[in-house]
């Protein structure tokens, strides 16, 4: 990934269209990532010419629809939350949750 030195100002800049590196650094993740969601059609870039780049928008409408598909956390029956207990073989979709 590029040096984080090399980008100081793309965090608090108002520009309106970032190269994938700044793009990268902004959603915390590595750059072959970033090509990953492109490729997957989860953000879409804007090429100028040969150049790709990533508006400030479309990060944001894809940090939405994170939060959108987020679920919630799981309640236990007894209102604590966690994970219920489960009695069975893991994995292999035999599972019950006791009463």
């Amino acid at each position: 990934m590029a040096d984080p030195q090399r980008f100081p100002d793309v965090l608090t800049s108002d520009r309106l269209l970032l190269t994938p590196e700044e793009a990268a650094q902004v959603l915390r993740v590595g750059r072959t990532t970033l090509y990953a969601l492109i490729q997957d059609g989860h953000l879409r870039p804007i090429h100028i010419g040969r150049s790709c780049r990533l508006s400030r928008a479309e990060l944001e409408r894809y940090v939405e629809r994170l939060e959108a598909a987020a679920p919630a956390p799981p309640t236990r029956r007894d209102g604590r939350r966690g994970t219920p207990e489960v009695r069975g073989c893991l994995g292999t979709g035999a599972a019950s949750e006791t009463a």
